[in-house]
């Protein structure tokens, strides 16, 4: 043991990181690409190993062993050496002195520092809250508590608000609708789903909904809940209509959890500010996930991009450079694919441009919408609604700057595919070398490839 400051430090790791999820993870794969040895902690608030958050609406629509969300195999901490500290929050970071004080009372030596902290729920100002029935959705915990309070209701006729409808509210929508729960959507702007879709999808999306027995109420918020009774809460809008339900969910979104940053003098905008290596403005200390702002290869700057695949590849990035590396982070974008009520969605970068500088095309046909946003013939956003098989190839057009001037209007055909492109493009996207000029060559035809 090291006497530190008058507290007993039991830990000196090389590399110390602050969070467990996505990004955590990539980094400590990372690390182990190159360093086998090198000694590794993880703290985490929660006392789970690592599991996949996406999936937590899955848990609570139908309840299962905990076991199947793991993101990684239950040995995967010792098979990489690691200690874990689960169940433990950081309460400051010393960058000077290069150690973490945990509520414990513990101190934490490291040499590289990785702050993976994920987001907070949003608790928007309503009277009333918090109280028993009135619940957030981002964590396990979270749905391993509405799904006790539901268990403990009569089995008939529950209802519940759920206040926002982005990604997070029509989530939990869906895993109660399935467990039978009635279910109110509050969205504050005129339509679910704003961030992620256009007017004509978002449309589309909520025809589902409503189809499920979903009721959307738009341009209005839940301003009280009161308690009326036993399991009864009453959700009172802005237009003073009241709502019993039984349970109410808060689901408008998160912020990043940049606080611990924030007091250890590190340089905070909406989100950490890290570099291509995501390191941060203080030496050997590196951010990824949901608390940085990280490179966006859409909008050609850092920002917010709290997308799961985005946080892996940014903590792997970290990692490797944590170990001694020089990777860079290849840039990620808002990126979402998706199925809700039997819908299938898929959007990624801009999607309502502001301004007459970009081109729009579209196909719909029923519940089948294409719409791809172009710039100078290249792919700055799309939409898929209904089929979305081929929407992978069009995002990976986008991010590796194609420019598809010469066949965009194929990029929205019903037969859309590979053979679409023209042969250099299909070719590079297979990694196929092009045939050598000989006339004596058979090569392949664009219309064989599936």
């Amino acid at each position: 043991m090291i006497e530190y400051e008058g507290t007993m430090t039991k830990n000196v790791l090389k590399y110390l990181i602050v969070g467990n999820s996505a990004g955590g993870i990539g980094a400590v794969e990372g690390i182990r690409t190159i360093d086998k040895q090198g000694t590794i902690g993880i703290i985490s608030d929660e006392p789970y190993q690592t599991y996949s958050r996406p999936l937590i609406s899955h848990y609570l629509a139908e309840p299962c062993p905990i076991e199947k969300l793991w993101y990684r195999p239950a040995d995967f901490y010792k098979k990489n050496g690691i200690t874990t500290f689960l169940g433990k929050k950081v309460k400051k970071i010393d960058c000077r002195h290069h150690s973490v004080l945990l509520n414990t009372g513990e101190k934490i030596l490291w040499g590289k520092l990785l702050l993976a902290t994920g987001g907070s729920p949003i608790i928007p100002k309503i009277k009333g809250v918090p109280q028993q029935g009135v619940f957030t959705f981002t964590t396990l915990d979270d749905a391993i508590a509405i799904d006790q309070y539901l268990n403990k209701l009569p089995q008939d006729n529950i209802s519940a608000v759920v206040v926002g409808g982005g990604l997070i509210g029509v989530s939990v929508t869906e895993a109660l609708a399935k467990r039978g729960v009635c279910v109110s959507i509050v969205e504050m702007r005129e339509r679910i789903l704003n961030t992620i879709l256009d007017e004509h999808a978002s449309a589309i999306a909520a025809k589902a909904l409503q189809q499920a027995g979903v009721d959307i109420i738009t341009g209005s918020t839940v301003n009280e809940v009161k308690n009326v009774r036993d399991n009864t809460l009453s959700a009172v809008l802005g237009s003073n209509r009241e709502i019993l339900c039984n349970l109410v969910v808060l689901a408008i979104g998160v912020i990043p959890r940049v606080e611990l940053a924030t007091d250890a003098g590190i340089k905070v905008n909406r989100g950490i500010v890290v570099n291509k290596n995501m390191v941060s403005s203080s030496p050997d200390i590196y951010a990824c996930g949901d608390t940085s702002e990280a490179y966006d290869f859409i909008y050609d700057e850092c920002r917010l991009t709290p997308i799961w695949p985005n946080a892996y590849i940014g903590g792997k990035v970290a990692g490797l450079n944590m170990a001694g590396s020089s990777a860079e982070y290849p840039g990620g974008t808002a990126l979402n694919s998706l199925p809700y009520f039997g819908l299938d969605i898929t959007s990624a970068g801009i999607i309502n441009p502001g301004n007459s500088s970009f081109e729009i095309i579209e196909n719909l046909s029923n519940n089948n919408y294409r719409k791809i946003i172009l710039k100078d013939g290249l792919i700055k956003g799309m939409i898929f609604t209904g089929i979305v098989d081929r929407s992978g190839i069009i995002y990976h057009l986008m991010k590796d700057r194609v420019n598809t001037e010469s066949f965009k209007k194929e990029l929205i055909a019903d037969d859309f595919g590979m053979a679409s492109l023209p042969e250099e493009v299909w070719r590079s996207r297979l990694k196929i070398q092009a045939p050598e000029t000989n006339t004596n060559k058979c090569t392949a035809s664009a219309g064989e490839i599936r």
